[in-house]
């Protein structure tokens, strides 16, 4: 391969990464792809007169291997989705942000709405389905409740969706544009804020970010710490969802009871850091918070009642028939299909696809304490809901062995912290939807140049469409849930 090997978290000169022509930067990302590989990455920064030089980060999981390579587009290139579909997300995103048209994509469409006077809010053409009986089924971007903006538009005959169209973007909020000319004070509160259910997720992952440029170390306790808080996450976001798709088949005890149970998971986290959501805990170069003996031994209790709570509830849900009735083979995505789309998180491994960042590409206490792979073989709602469940039992027992066998030592950040100039970096983090990459350019006086978010919703939402297909459309409320995306960690 051409391309240049980087190591997860580990900042390189910017003048290393390789310059190849598009037709070896086509051939490199198609090879990867399929020799089992994943497109982690892929971005754009416009260049001084026009075109762009566009990135693609490769994660080889069997190989904990990352590639990196960048090409020379002007204003059009070839498209690279119809060789590799993996990357219809990012080619969307790179049209909108860089001004470059990805020649032949197949579906290039705004994957957000900015104000721009020739494309109102909301505007977009959508694809029909013709026929007789056929009919759309029209839902949001306005929902019930207390949630983000995202339009559904399925095309149906009768019950039956033969697809399902997501738009989304309706709250951009240009945070990517903000961190660029940081690190400022600001910046940390940016990445907790990316998507808030994830505070732990892309915190770890900025402050990794900061950490490669400066060259900074961090303390062993601090990277427990960190851990614990992001297993707490990973708790407090499986049990809820779990009563929340209890809730959806009307199995109404174990709905009731999660409900109460994650926000038991929450409350320990706010005990590390005085937040339910884990914010204010995680800074470059460390923890901004410590725990003493009396607050261990009272963690190590909590946790272990929730695992006494979680287990009565949750095997109560996957004991019932009528549960697993509507559970089993609703939503089902082919473990090829998972491959091609290149899913990530719980989705991709209850497909039966073995791939964790906390094990191909440890970082932090998972260098040490690695976990298990937990993953299912059906792909359908059942699947997604059992990973969940079983990463809860390896999570529970990971926060435990960890809070007894808390290493000594300091945990402070680092403060202000003075980045190398012309670097690249790029972070993976294992949150609890999927993998979480940052990638990040320093410019000459050390600023941010650059700064991508990839959000695991970004790989899935895609999955969710092909869920519903050939589905009935009542079962889309269930399908939904059993994915649980991010809007807000789209809508960057």
């Amino acid at each position: 391969m051409t391309f240049l090997r980087v190591t997860n978290g580990t900042a390189v000169a910017c003048a290393k990464i390789p310059l190849v022509s598009m037709e070896l930067f086509v051939a490199e990302v198609t090879g990867a792809v399929a020799a089992g590989g994943r497109l982690a990455a892929l971005l754009g920064q416009p260049r001084p007169g026009g075109g762009a030089d566009l990135y693609a980060v490769l994660a080889m999981d069997a190989e904990s291997a990352l590639w990196v390579g960048r090409t020379e587009v002007g204003s059009t290139y070839p498209s690279l989705t119809q060789v590799c579909p993996q990357a219809h997300w990012f080619e969307r995103d790179i049209a909108e942000s860089c001004g470059v048209q990805p020649e032949g994509h197949p579906w290039l469409k705004p994957i957000r709405f900015t104000g721009v006077e020739d494309r109102p809010c909301g505007e977009m053409d959508f694809f029909r389905v013709a026929g007789e009986a056929i009919h759309e089924v029209a839902v949001g971007p306005v929902h019930a409740g207390i949630i983000e903006p995202g339009h559904f538009r399925f095309q149906c005959h009768g019950e039956s969706v033969y697809h399902l169209e997501i738009s989304l973007g309706y709250q951009h909020r240009g945070v990517e544009r903000a961190l660029i000319g940081g690190p400022t004070p600001r910046s940390i509160h940016y990445a907790e804020t990316l998507a808030g259910d994830t505070t732990i997720g892309h915190a770890t992952a900025y402050s990794r970010i900061c950490e490669a440029f400066g060259r900074l170390r961090v303390s062993a306790r601090a990277q427990a710490l960190r851990g614990i808080a992001q297993e707490l996450e990973r708790l407090a976001n499986h049990i809820g969802d779990l009563g929340a798709l209890a809730g959806d088949v009307g199995f109404l005890p174990t709905q009731s009871y999660c409900g109460r149970i994650r926000g038991d998971a929450l409350n320990m986290t706010a005990m590390l850091c005085g937040n339910r959501f884990g914010r204010g805990l995680v800074r470059p170069g460390g923890c901004a918070y410590d725990l003493g003996a009396t607050e261990v031994a009272e963690l190590v209790r909590r946790n272990q009642q929730l695992r006494i709570d979680s287990t009565t509830a949750i095997d109560l849900m996957f004991s019932a028939p009528s549960v697993l009735a509507r559970f089993e083979e609703t939503g089902v995505v082919a473990l090829e299909s998972c491959q091609a789309l290149g899913l990530v998180g719980p989705a991709a491994r209850a497909c039966g696809a073995s791939r964790d960042v906390r094990r191909d590409f440890p970082y932090g206490i998972f260098r040490f304490a690695q976990l298990p792979v937990c993953t299912w073989d059906t792909g359908d709602v059942f699947g997604r809901a059992y990973v969940r469940w079983l990463e809860v039992q390896q999570s529970l027992a990971f926060v435990e062995e960890q809070l007894q066998a808390l290493p000594g030592g300091v945990v402070q950040s680092a403060g202000a912290v003075a980045l190398a100039a012309e670097q690249f970096a790029v972070t993976l983090v294992e949150g609890w939807r999927g993998e979480i990459c940052h990638v990040a350019f320093t410019g000459a006086d050390g600023r941010f140049t650059c700064y991508k978010v990839f959000d695991p919703s970004c790989h899935n939402w895609f999955g969710l469409a092909y869920a519903l297909r050939n589905q009935q459309v009542s079962d889309f409320p269930l399908c939904n849930k059993s994915f649980n995306l991010s809007y807000c960690g789209h809508d960057l």
